[in-house]
C-alpha cells in the first residue's frame, strides 16, 4: 500500500507540527486565496484537524481589485470544499490607497479575516497562512532593498499571535505538487508574475529567478535561513530592550506627564537612553513611542528621534503618526499628542 505524495505528506507533517500545542477541540481556520499554497495548507489542515480533533474553517477575502474577483473567491471556496473544508467564508472587503495598494489590500484582509474569526468564536482559534519559503526570500529581498533593520530582515515568523505559518520551510513548488496530487484545481493569480505590478510580483518575475540563474537553487533556501537566525538575534535584542525599559521605570527614570500637566506623556531621561548600545536604544525609542500610542514608526523615525537622545543641537520636535511628537525638554525625551492650538 502506497503513502500520500512526498509533496502532500510533507505539508501534513508541517501542518501537525505547527498546531502541535494547539488544544484538541481547537478551530482551526486557513486564509484562503484559491492558489496553490493555500489550498494545499487547506488540505493539510483538513487531514490533519480529522486526525487530531480540530475544527477546521476557511477564510476567503475577495478585495474586489478584479472584474472577476467575486467568480475567483466562489472557485476558491468550491476547491477549498473539494480539499476537506466545508466550514467556509468568503469575505468582500474595500481596499483603501493608505501606504500603497499592497499594504491596503494586507490591512483590509487581516482585518476581516480577524474579524470572521472573532464572530465564529470557539476554542483557542488560530489561523493558518501559505506562506511558504519562496515568500520568506521574496521578503528578505525586499527588506534589504528598503534598507531596513534585523527584524524586517528576519522576514516572517512562523508564528505571530494566533497567526501560524506551517509552511516556511517548504518551497512553492511543493505546494503545486500537492495541489496536482490531489486533484485540486487552485487558481493562479495573473498580478504574481508581472514585471510591471506590485514590487513583490517584479521580485517573484524578474529578481529571483536571475538570483538562481547567478547563485543557484540554493539562494532561496539561503535567504530564508538568513532570516531564521535574524530572527532569533532580533528577539533577543527585543528582549533586552524591553529589559532595559523595566529598569528604567524602576529607578524612576519613566515619569507621568502629568506633572507637566500632560496625562498622555511619557518621558525619560536622554543620558540613560544615549549610554544604551545604539541595537537597544534604537529598539527601545520605537517601543516607546508605540506603547505612548504613535506608530507604527518607520526607520526614519526612529533615526530622528535618535538624534534628539544623542546628536541634539536644539532642533525642534519630530512628528510620529498618529499626531503624536517627539521632542526633547531638559534633558529627556518626550513623547505626547501635542495640544490642540486655540
Amino acid at each position: 500500500m502506497t503513502g500520500p505524495h512526498p509533496s502532500v505528506a510533507a505539508i501534513r507533517t508541517a501542518v501537525r507540527a505547527a498546531l502541535d500545542e494547539t488544544e484538541v477541540g481547537s478551530r482551526v481556520w486557513v486564509a484562503c486565496s484559491g492558489g496553490p499554497d493555500s489550498l494545499a495548507l487547506a488540505a493539510g489542515a483538513a487531514f490533519v484537524g480529522r486526525k487530531e480533533g480540530y475544527l477546521t474553517g476557511a477564510i476567503i477575502v475577495d478585495h474586489g481589485l478584479q472584474e472577476d474577483s467575486a467568480a475567483v473567491a466562489e472557485r476558491a471556496a468550491a476547491e477549498v470544499r473539494k480539499a476537506g473544508i466545508h466550514h467556509v467564508f468568503v469575505e468582500k472587503v474595500t481596499v483603501g490607497r493608505e501606504g500603497g495598494l499592497e499594504s491596503a489590500a494586507r490591512n483590509a484582509r487581516y482585518a476581516a479575516l480577524n474579524n470572521r474569526m472573532d464572530a465564529e468564536g470557539g476554542l483557542s482559534p488560530v489561523l493558518l497562512t501559505g506562506h511558504t519559503m519562496d515568500d520568506q526570500a521574496e521578503t528578505v529581498l525586499l527588506a534589504l532593498a528598503r534598507g531596513s533593520g534585523a527584524r524586517a530582515l528576519a522576514g516572517i515568523p512562523a508564528r505571530r499571535g494566533r497567526i501560524i505559518r506551517p509552511m516556511l520551510s517548504l518551497r512553492r513548488k511543493d505546494t503545486v505538487a500537492a495541489c496536482q496530487a490531489l486533484g485540486l484545481e487552485p487558481w493562479h493569480d495573473p498580478t504574481n508574475y508581472v514585471s510591471d505590478g506590485p514590487k513583490r510580483s517584479a521580485v517573484r518575475a524578474k529578481v529571483m529567478p536571475a538570483l538562481v540563474d547567478v547563485l543557484g537553487p540554493g539562494v532561496v533556501s539561503g535567504l530564508a535561513r538568513s532570516a531564521a537566525l535574524l530572527q532569533a538575534d532580533a528577539d533577543e535584542l527585543d528582549r533586552q530592550a524591553r529589559s532595559a525599559m523595566r529598569a528604567g521605570g524602576a529607578a524612576g527614570t519613566k515619569a507621568a506627564g502629568a506633572s507637566a500637566g500632560r496625562s498622555d506623556a511619557s518621558e525619560w531621561q536622554c543620558d540613560m537612553l544615549a549610554a544604551l548600545p545604539d541595537a537597544i536604544r534604537s529598539r527601545m525609542i520605537k517601543m516607546l513611542a508605540e506603547n505612548a500610542g504613535a506608530g507604527p514608526l518607520t526607520t526614519a523615525h526612529v533615526v530622528a528621534i535618535d538624534l534628539l537622545v544623542t546628536g541634539f543641537r536644539g532642533q525642534g520636535g519630530v512628528a510620529l503618526p498618529g499626531g503624536y511628537e517627539a521632542r526633547r525638554e531638559y534633558g529627556r525625551l518626550v513623547i505626547t499628542r501635542p495640544s490642540p492650538r486655540p
